[in-house]
């Protein structure tokens, strides 16, 4: 027995909404986080230091916050994806697990920093182990970010994007055209040719961080051109 709820038009643009507001909770709660994290990845003396661990605690939680959103942008997606991209949608929905298992590690490992603090034990060895969790910190939003965000939202999702005609095809390009880019930066980064420092960096960023924003907007004003995506038998009849 079939147990699919039809996709109607109202349905569409309703779980269309959705993903675009998860998408911008998405930059609600990574940008804060990663600011507020500051006093961890950029003080080599904070595990020794008077710590900031309330601040640090709250943007673990943004950053779990961020892990839900990830998550469920992809899941509530897949309902409209699947019928015509059934295996890019289910290819999505394991980017967005990837990449949220990065942030995982890197939630786990700042909240080790500030355990090593609070644990009030004075060791030479302190700051060498604290530094070494926040070198795997930041590797983990490395590779979850910066090497899985530009293939599962980059390129994966702006290829859907752009066949669906669920959003105008000019934004769907520059998840086409911001994946492969970021990517390539990050390979640079990897072999020590770039710096997240670098100017060059920052221009690589630059597309894929507007068609995630321009995406979550997009859906969340209008729901998203779900005409094509839609069962054949949902459709009104024009007789």
């Amino acid at each position: 027995m079939n147990h699919d709820i039809p996709l109607t038009p109202v349905r569409a643009r309703l779980l269309g909404r959705c993903v675009g507001l998860l998408f911008l909770v998405t930059y609600a709660t990574s940008i804060p986080a990663l600011l507020l994290f500051g006093p961890v990845l950029n003080d080599a003396h904070y595990v020794t230091g008077a710590g900031s661990d309330t601040q640090i605690r709250f943007a673990a939680l943004l950053e779990f916050i961020l892990i839900v959103a990830n998550i469920g942008s992809a899941v509530v997606l897949y309902p409209l994806l699947r019928r015509s991209f059934p295996a890019g949608a289910i290819g999505f929905v394991a980017a967005r697990i990837t990449e949220s298992a990065f942030i995982g590690i890197g939630i786990l490992s700042v909240l080790g920093v500030v355990s090593l603090r609070a644990s009030g034990s004075d060791g030479a060895a302190l700051p060498i182990v604290a530094e070494a969790l926040v070198a795997v910190k930041d590797w983990s939003f490395q590779f979850g970010p910066g090497f899985v965000v530009p293939i599962g939202n980059g390129m994966l999702l702006g290829w859907m994007m752009y066949r669906s005609g669920m959003v105008p095809r000019r934004v769907a390009m520059l998840g086409l055209v911001g994946g492969p880019v970021l990517f390539a930066a990050s390979v640079g980064i990897l072999f020590g040719g770039l710096d997240k420092g670098d100017p060059l960096y920052a221009v690589a960023v630059a597309p894929e961080f507007i068609w995630e924003l321009a995406l979550g907007v997009y859906l969340t004003a209008t729901g998203g051109r779900v005409a094509g995506l839609l069962d054949h038998d949902s459709v009104p009849s024009a007789c």
